[in-house]
């Protein structure tokens, strides 16, 4: 008898009930349950720099709301995603929930990593654009950079590609500049 390979999928009820005990991070992509590494200290010099550049823009502006990870973003059943950084505007507040983000929010950042630089770069990136992330910014630490991708019929495009010694400009917040000698 022949036995057929069915591919089990997670659902998000399935990830709300890993055990409390687990102290790894986890996301659901496409309903594979997938572990997200510590980050590294640099990694995380750059998220809190970012968050605290954005936090102070978006503030400042009353547009909305940033978080960091750990923090769901439940874009689907079957896809749990926990970005770095994340905007959330005023007119999108409803997607805010007290057990993380039920929608896509506006602006998604990622800092790559060598364990989840290829799948930020494909499946994240498809994935967000699938469901409506208006902005993704791919960060690397690796060559001080940060690429600023801009949703639009065809999926995302290249809105700019910034380096250090550059100011990094948002198409989705008007006025925020960015240093990224203060970044990197």
């Amino acid at each position: 008898m022949t036995q057929l390979e069915t591919p089990i999928k997670f659902s998000y009820r399935d990830y709300q009930n890993l055990p409390e005990s687990e102290t790894k991070r986890y996301e659901l992509l496409e309903g594979e349950l997938v572990m997200v590494p510590a980050p590294s200290w640099f990694h995380q010099s750059i998220a809190g720099t970012l968050f605290q550049l954005l936090a102070q823009f978006v503030r400042g502006k009353a547009l909305g709301e940033v978080r960091f990870a750990p923090l769901d973003v439940v874009l689907s059943e079957e896809d749990v995603v926990q970005p770095d950084i994340l905007f959330v505007s005023n007119e999108r507040r409803r997607i805010i929930h007290e057990d993380g983000i039920h929608g896509a929010p506006d602006l998604h950042i990622e800092i790559l990593s060598p364990t989840t630089a290829g799948r930020d770069r494909t499946l994240k990136r498809t994935l967000y654009a699938r469901h409506g992330v208006r902005e993704y910014w791919l960060v690397d630490p690796e060559t001080k950079t940060i690429e600023v991708l801009r949703l639009g019929p065809q999926g995302y495009q290249l809105a700019g590609h910034y380096e250090r010694g550059q100011t990094l400009r948002s198409p989705l917040l008007a006025g925020l500049i960015i240093p990224l000698d203060e970044v990197f």
